[in-house]
């Protein structure tokens, strides 16, 4: 098919590649502008932006699909089809209506649940027993259009938004694949009216731990947070952050370190920490970290 991609983090570079390998005619990619990062600020390009121009595909980064000129670029692109996943513009209706086959989004949760930017993480930190994959006709509202395809996946019970993220990420990439070819047979599905929840953006003030909280909820936390932006911990005024945990045995005065192995009590129960990382450092399993910065039983780590 004639197809326009929309796409920008890393999360949406498999999909992207997926199209090309699958011999789909990829006539534009639309992602985000580049933007300044690092210690330099010099503007970099978006993942998929780069992929794409590794590709050799056109590439176009408009600031806003609002004005009259964008729409028109698009229009012009004369798609069959669009293809949008985690692109980070809101579509208005004239670019909605100008591929012949309309726009599928790739959405990482099993709508009506967790419509809105954040999916991936509000599900671990909410306690999902699972999450999937949503392929879904776009319309005006936000991730309100009908369901073509979907797919659920079990949310491991020590699997962080990272990994998560790529879980389904493979998905999206397999399961817009079969949408297309299927997409004369494929019957829209509405959601239902019951259900709905809105994964809201997160917001840094969320990642300092409070270990008053009972354990679930801290795990909950650190693994819905990592790896960005991290759940963390002060300690002697360096903050440290919380990468990876699992459920532990212990109890003791909320934030207390209860062994060698770097069990923590909380409000109610207790967590391992499993994954750490100081600032200006790399991430470090557990007994690599504790050889750099001993943190002996009985060390108190504060709330943020």
């Amino acid at each position: 098919m004639r197809v326009v991609f929309m796409g920008t983090p890393a999360f949406s570079v498999p999909v992207l590649e997926s199209l090309v390998d699958a011999g789909h005619e990829v006539v534009a990619v639309y992602c985000q502008p580049p933007r300044p990062a690092g210690r330099g600020k010099k503007e970099m390009p978006t993942p998929v932006h780069a992929r794409a121009l590794e590709l050799g595909l056109p590439v176009r980064h408009p600031a806003s699909l609002k004005v009259a000129e964008a729409q028109a670029d698009f229009a012009g692109c004369q798609a069959e089809i669009a293809v949008v996943v985690a692109y980070g513009l809101i579509l208005p209706k004239a670019v909605l209506d100008a591929p012949l086959r309309g726009c599928l989004n790739i959405h990482a949760s099993l709508l009506p649940r967790w419509r809105g930017a954040a999916p991936i993480h509000r599900a671990v930190m909410a306690g999902d027993a699972e999450t999937g994959i949503c392929i879904m006709q776009m319309e005006a509202g936000l991730d309100t259009g009908p369901v073509l395809l979907r797919e659920a996946t079990p949310i491991g019970a020590t699997e962080t938004t990272g990994q998560l993220h790529d879980r389904l990420s493979l998905m999206g990439a397999r399961l817009i694949l079969d949408a297309l070819v299927r997409l004369d047979d494929l019957v829209p599905q509405a959601q239902p009216a019951e259900g709905v929840s809105y994964a809201s953006k997160i917001d840094k003030a969320e990642a300092a731990v409070d270990w008053t909280r009972p354990a679930a909820e801290v795990d909950r936390q650190i693994r819905g947070l990592s790896p960005f932006p991290g759940a963390w911990v002060d300690l002697d005024g360096q903050r440290i952050k919380l990468l990876a945990s699992s459920l532990a045995a212990g109890n003791g005065e909320p934030g207390e370190v209860l062994d060698d192995a770097l069990t923590v009590a909380c409000g109610s129960g207790a967590v391992q920490l499993l994954r750490l990382q100081r600032a200006g450092r790399g991430a470090q399993d557990t007994a690599e970290f504790l050889r750099g910065m001993p943190l002996p039983k009985g060390t108190l780590l504060r709330r943020g």
